[in-house]
């Protein structure tokens, strides 16, 4: 009786061991699939809420093109307006004054009492001639580089402090990316400014005076340079009444720094309607080339600026005016981005 009833104790100690190793084990399943569940639903909210920023920086990218499409649209009906009119192009005009900062929402806000729910918009923006800076592409005519190009951008880059070489490596560069090589020193110009050669090949063409890394140019270098250098299509004259002082003396052979300051000055006063009226501020010896200065333009730059809530979208474009016809020749966008990024 006494072994039977032994026996029956330890089956019984079995049973609650098994039961309770049962129960744990249970437990440990329920916890994984708790855990599981739990890291999938993670995983899912992450996905929509990633989903919704997409979309969201989507849709404010493609708003803050259309509204900058807009802004180059304006621009380009200012210049339209003001080819109308004819005569020359000076800084006194409609299209030279900047766009400052504006609440976009200000505007398109059918209560102007009631804005607050307004998305934060302002849209800022200027028009300037592009012919009011050096064209680089007056350097090369008929596949050869033209000596007394390449001495004017010699000399605005010693006035600027840009270092020797750099303007024949540009002259060479084109000559060579126009598909012929530099000419040599019969031509006036001195071979040993050339970089490039037939066995190395043509570099690509640049399109903008960003692009002239491609021809050697460093960047820090094009930034020095690029307020007083361009690279339009074809070769332009400079517009003696909005380029610098720099590129003037630069364009104007025999023309010193303290003549060029006194062109400047003159034009504040009374814009030049012809290039006769600026030549008897010259001083004698110095002639105005008609085919290097001239007082219209027919090429332009637009910036665009938009800033929405805390991202920022800036694009230039460069146009050219053919009588009432303004043509957008280059379209540059920068990225969606941050406020002072």
């Amino acid at each position: 009786m006494r072994r039977r009833s032994v026996q029956r104790v330890k089956r019984s100690q079995r049973g609650q061991r098994s039961q309770r190793g049962q129960h744990g084990a249970a437990l440990l399943i329920a916890m994984i699939i708790v855990t599981l569940i739990a890291t999938l639903a993670s995983a899912m909210v992450w996905q929509q809420w990633r989903a919704v920023q997409v979309e969201a920086a989507e849709r404010a990218r493609v708003q803050s093109a259309w509204i900058l499409s807009g802004a180059l649209d304006w621009a380009r009906l200012i210049l339209r307006e003001d080819g109308r009119s004819g005569g020359a192009d000076h800084l006194g005009e409609p299209w030279a004054t900047p766009l400052a900062e504006a609440r976009l929402s200000s505007f398109l806000a059918a209560d102007k009492s009631n804005t607050d729910d307004a998305p934060e918009a302002f849209l800022s923006g200027s028009i300037t001639d592009a012919q009011s800076r050096y064209n680089l592409r007056n350097l090369v005519e008929a596949g050869q580089v033209v000596a007394v190009e390449q001495a004017a951008l010699q000399r605005l880059f010693e006035s600027i402090a840009v270092a020797p070489g750099v303007a024949g490596r540009i002259a060479a560069g084109l000559a060579n990316a126009l598909g012929a090589s530099a000419p040599s020193a019969k031509t006036g110009t001195s071979a040993g400014t050339s970089t490039g050669s037939a066995d190395t090949g043509a570099p690509l063409l640049p399109q903008s005076v960003a692009q002239l890394t491609w021809l050697g140019v460093d960047e820090a270098t094009v930034r020095l340079i690029a307020p007083y250098v361009v690279l339009l299509p074809v070769r332009t004259t400079v517009n003696i009444n909005t380029a610098p002082a720099q590129v003037l003396a630069a364009v104007i052979d025999k023309l010193d720094p303290g003549g060029a300051e006194r062109l400047v000055q003159a034009r504040l006063r009374s814009p030049f309607d012809t290039l006769e009226k600026a030549q008897p501020l010259l001083g004698s010896g110095i002639v105005l080339d008609a085919q290097r200065v001239g007082v219209s333009s027919s090429y332009f730059e637009l910036r665009g600026r938009l800033r929405l809530a805390d991202k920022v979208l800036e694009e230039r474009s460069l146009v050219e005016r053919r009588g009432l016809e303004i043509i957008p020749l280059q379209r540059q966008r920068e990225s969606l981005r941050e406020v002072g990024g």
